[in-house]
């Protein structure tokens, strides 16, 4: 596949430090005709499930041959792999944590690469830094028209990650918080598809912790200021929002606590 050019980034980095910085001088300095653009630094530190969804919800976004890294690693230094993969249309690079299995899992046929040729990487390397040291270079050098296939063997086992499923219970749908956006949304797993095929002609009552809504909003202004809503977002997922406010606020929950907590749809003729 031929690259676009283009490389994301993805991290858990902040931008308090220079870290984001230094992976980007160390890909122009490779290629210095890399067109780098940032989707998020704020994925909350190591938060695999927020950075897979992230990811999950940007790529369809950019011109075929984009190359994503994403660099969200808790076990940095320890004994999971550096990958890079390539998809029928897009290239990830990054941890073999789990951070791609929803990627890996919807292909067709995806080459997952183990990086181990040590001569597109920097050196020496660091044992807490790879992406400084192994992920930007690559990345670089696949924007360069490289092939992913000479920097490594072939991974038939890569890591997974156990995304949420939705469950049926009689006249419920439960599903699970995956994300908090920056105003405090609470984005659920529970795609308008899969709302409209359970509901049908019926009226929804959602419930999370003891906040129950009734139906489902088009936009924010649907309610008065401070008051909660649903509503499909921009991905098309559910989401818990307050109009003029954060929702994870007016649960009196930080981002860790609220995500994994169960949301319940209930439906009533």
């Amino acid at each position: 596949m031929k690259t676009s050019g283009i490389i994301t980034l993805t991290t858990d980095f902040g931008l308090r430090d220079p870290y984001v910085a230094v992976m980007k001088g160390v890909i122009l300095s490779i290629n210095p005709d890399a067109k780098i653009v940032d989707v998020s630094h704020q994925v909350p530190p190591g938060a695999l499930l927020h950075a897979a969804s992230v990811i999950k919800d940007t790529i369809t976004y950019f011109p075929h041959g984009t190359i994503n890294v994403v660099v969200v690693d808790p076990g940095v230094g320890g004994q999971r792999r550096p990958v890079a993969i390539e998809t029928e249309h897009y290239f990830f690079i990054g941890p073999d944590n789990g951070i791609f299995w929803p990627i890996i899992e919807e292909d067709n046929s995806p080459a997952v690469i183990h990086l181990d040729e040590k001569k597109y990487f920097l050196s020496p390397i660091s044992d807490t830094f790879h992406g400084r040291d192994i992920f930007a270079p690559v990345a670089a050098y696949v924007s360069l028209g490289i092939d992913i296939r000479g920097m490594g063997p072939v991974i038939r086992d890569p890591g997974t990650l156990s995304f949420p499923r939705l469950k049926i219970r009689g006249n419920v749908l439960c599903g699970e918080i995956i994300r908090v956006d920056n105003f405090g949304n609470l984005i659920t797993n529970i795609h308008r598809t899969d709302m409209e095929a359970f509901l049908q002609s019926t009226t929804p009552s959602i419930s999370i912790e003891e906040l129950t809504i009734k139906d489902v909003k088009h936009i924010y202004t649907d309610v008065p200021k401070g008051e909660p809503l649903a509503l499909y977002g921009s991905s098309n997922r559910l989401e818990i929002a307050v109009r003029e406010g954060s929702a994870s606020d007016y649960l009196g929950l930080t981002a860790g606590e609220a995500v994994g907590m169960k949301i319940a749809v209930s439906k009533h003729n």
